[in-house]
């Protein structure tokens, strides 16, 4: 008997003779899921014990996974809603119409229960998911299509209506697409298909609708400051304007459409400022979705214009909203590599320099690697800060400065974290573009010389190239380049890139040359589809949240709630063809700082348009590698084992002790490797030499051991241990020179210089340490 077989029986059976075992419906293909999921949601609320907890678990699975549908089940499960209406006293429409995007085979005739349907949520005035009321009204036909858009154009307001309109003339197929993206009042439905949006952009009268509202949208902004209507806060438009504008630019960012910057330069301060001296809004609502439209599909075009108005508006509370938004957006950007390379070049001229005259002054803003330096000029001759003329004279072009730094700061950031994350999406550019567009654009090209690049030069002869130091190659328009990874290229090709941003002083604007390099260890072999090599370590949770979503991993916050205290962070690799999972669950939430406790990493691929968990040994090694790489990151981060100042004792503090002084990760070799470079350049060089784990540095009073993985400092001769709690700053007295940005190897240094000259310490703690 399969595990289909056992679990229907469990489902309709009163008086079961077997146990309901929770693995049957981990073996369940997605067809054998659709075609369970209509019984279990049709399930009577006197349904056995046993039939209710598999129904559970059946809908749990169905809300995970991507269930498939046999026509048969789809006239099942409109049955199974149509019954529910007298038991919930409510129908998941949405659910219904997900079941015939999911269809195997020819839709089934549902005219019936769909007019019976849509009739029973009007009767009830339920119009909370308009997409699918509309999806299934059509399947009844085109009077209660009729009725359904006369219903929700009831307030609507003039785009409302052209969207409903819109709606109407696609075909059946096409109005479930616009309801598989709704999923605010569904509570049954799987997953929203990967490519419905993409199926959205493709209808050609959906797209001429997304045009025409976004260009009706701004033509009203524009009449409500020219005072042609009348303005009132926050009323600009209607609710069902508002939705159907966050559809009509999800549709144009995700087609990239030449005509939506401009337009999007009209409305958005349109919106956000008030005709009036008012610190109102015209429509919250709208801005707040056109930057959720931005998390989806964002560009960089989009970015500069929401950073623009966050400048511009009076209200107190958008600042701080539009911050908090715009940093998700900068981590979904990096990861639509397509179109995040794609800078504006701000008036920057071919150096990386903008200049703006200020009477007698200049105002100086200038490319160094990932940031921009402001300077003020007299002459030629650089000051020491803004002169006062020009902030009594010129502050608005003081403000307007320093707004642009800040600007081209986050753009360079947003820059490299794109170019990082091509890793995991395999990147590759036609090598003009690469050239003009990135090696010798005004604001990229600073960030991309300091790069290693491969071009092709043969079918699979790739040829590295540093442009800081050999310039741009001579290369084919159409040749392939990609950035240089070590792991392609072996040990001593690596030691010499290492060797020569050493001695060149070449700062990378992310870690690439001394980059960490994962390979799949026989331990991760053996459990074949899950690694722990990262599992059973406490750390802070809330800072690993945090670096979840600095990192481009989707999470759910864990808490004291159903099914909340575990959790599992994803990423979607290779543009949406794998995915990783990092399994953790709280530890301990006693006090402001909850504990988590990590677990298995797991990778997926998609196939038949859902996700099947794949064995290690089949995920692309330079995949495995960035994946485990980030894990590495968010356990190094936020593991208690790297809190110098953990006093807690029990289960926790055994950790601490363990894992503070552990055996090297990747990430603290990879420390290691830059300090056999540095070290010898450092005054302190005498008085400092790696040992194993450790950085040994000789005070005058005594020797100490800092760990290269937790930076946690032990003593000699008793190993007794070293409280030092840092202080924010740069490591040692500021002119230490690192490749490659590293937080941790900052504070490692910094202490190792404290400590070479411990005699002159006057934190009266850690001397009273020492003397101990």
């Amino acid at each position: 008997m399969t595990a289909a077989d056992r679990l229907t029986r469990l489902l309709n059976d009163p008086e079961p003779a077997e146990e309901f075992r929770y693995e049957d419906v981990a073996r369940l293909s997605d067809q054998e899921l659709g075609d369970l999921l209509p019984t279990a949601y049709g399930l009577r609320p006197t349904a056995t014990y046993t039939a209710t907890r598999v129904r559970h678990s059946v809908e749990d699975a169905g809300r995970e996974r991507q269930p498939r549908y046999t026509p048969e089940a789809c006239r099942r499960m409109f049955e199974a809603l149509l019954a529910g209406t007298e038991v919930r006293n409510w129908a998941d429409l949405t659910l219904g119409a997900g079941t015939l995007a999911r269809c195997t085979g020819p839709w089934p005739e549902l005219s019936g229960p769909a007019r019976l349907l849509t009739e029973f949520l009007l009767e009830k005035n339920d119009l909370r998911q308009p997409y699918a009321l509309l999806a299934v009204a059509g399947l009844a036909g085109e009077g209660t299509l009729r009725t359904v858009t006369d219903r929700l154009g009831r307030e609507a307001g003039p785009i409302g209506l052209a969207e409903l309109a819109a709606l109407t003339r696609l075909t059946d197929a096409e109005r479930t697409l616009l309801a598989e993206v709704e999923r605010d009042h569904s509570f049954t439905s799987p997953p929203s298909l990967p490519d419905a949006w993409r199926g959205i952009a493709d209808i050609p009268g959906y797209v001429a609708f997304a045009r025409g509202a976004l260009e009706e949208a701004a033509d009203r902004a524009d009449a409500l400051h020219a005072g042609t209507i009348p303005y009132r806060a926050d009323k600009a438009f209607t609710d069902r304007e508002v939705a159907a504008l966050g559809h009509a630019a999800r549709v144009a960012l995700l087609r990239d459409e030449p005509w939506l910057p401009p337009l999007l330069d009209r409305l958005l301060p349109g919106i956000t400022v008030a005709p009036t001296a008012a610190r109102t809004v015209p429509s919250q609502a709208l801005l707040y979705e056109l930057a959720r439209a931005a998390q989806d599909f964002p560009t960089p075009e989009l970015v500069t214009a929401l950073r623009h108005v966050r400048t511009i508006v009076r209200h107190a509370g958008v600042p701080k909203q539009l911050a908090k938004m715009l940093k998700k957006i900068d981590v979904a950007l990096a990861e639509r590599t397509d179109v995040a390379l794609r800078l504006p070049a701000l008036g920057f001229g071919a150096d990386g320099v903008l200049r703006r005259e200020a009477g007698e002054y200049t105002a100086v803003v200038r490319v160094d690697g990932t940031t921009a330096e402001l300077t003020w000029e007299k002459g030629g001759r650089p000051l020491r800060s803004v002169p006062a003329a020009v902030r009594r004279d010129h502050a608005d072009l003081v403000r307007e400065v320093r707004d642009l730094a800040k600007r081209v700061d986050s753009q360079l950031a947003t820059l490299a974290r794109a170019l990082e994350g091509g890793y995991a999406m395999a990147a590759v550019h036609p090598y003009g573009r690469w050239r003009t567009g990135l090696a010798g654009h005004p604001l990229a090209g600073p960030v991309v010389r300091r790069l290693i690049w491969e071009v092709e030069t043969a079918p699979g002869d790739w040829q590295p190239v540093l442009p800081e130091t050999d310039g741009l190659p001579d290369a084919p328009e159409e040749a392939a380049v990609r950035l240089w990874h070590p792991l392609r290229s072996d040990p001593d090709a690596v030691r010499a890139w290492r060797d020569l941003l050493t001695e060149r002083r070449i700062r990378q604007p992310f870690k690439q040359a001394f980059r960490e390099i994962y390979l799949l260890t026989p331990a991760e072999e053996a459990t074949r589809v899950y690694s722990n090599r990262f599992a059973a370590h406490l750390v802070h949770y809330h800072r690993m949240f945090a670096l979840f979503r600095a990192r481009g991993w989707r999470s759910n916050l864990l808490g004291h709630w159903s099914d909340g205290e575990q959790d599992g962070a994803v990423r979607t690799l290779a543009a949406g063809e794998w995915r990783v999972r990092f399994l953790h669950s709280l530890a301990d939430l006693d006090g402001d700082q909850p504990l988590a406790s990590t677990d298995q990493v797991r990778f997926s691929r998609r196939a038949e348009g859902t996700w099947r968990e794949a064995p290690l040994t089949e995920v692309p090694p330079l995949m495995f590698s960035e994946a485990m790489r980030d894990v590495d990151l968010f356990v190094g981060v936020t593991s208690v084992a790297a809190d110098p100042d953990w006093t807690d004792g029990g289960p926790v503090r055994a950790y601490w002790e363990r894992a503070g002084f552990a055996e090297l990760t990747a990430s603290a070799e990879a420390r290691r490797d830059v300090l056999e470079r540095v070290l010898p350049r450092l005054r302190i060089a005498d008085r400092c030499s790696l040992d194993g784990r450790f950085l040994v540095v000789r005070g005058d009073l005594r020797t100490y051991k800092i760990h290269l993985g937790s930076a946690n400092i032990l003593m000699e001769p008793d190993d007794s241990y070293l409280c030092i709690v840092p202080a924010r700053g740069k490591a040692g007295d500021g002119k230490v020179f690192l490749p490659f940005e590293d937080d941790r190897l900052a504070l490692i240094l910094s202490k190792a210089f404290l400590l070479a000259d411990d005699t002159r310490i006057a934190d009266a703690s850690i001397v009273t340490q020492i003397a101990r």
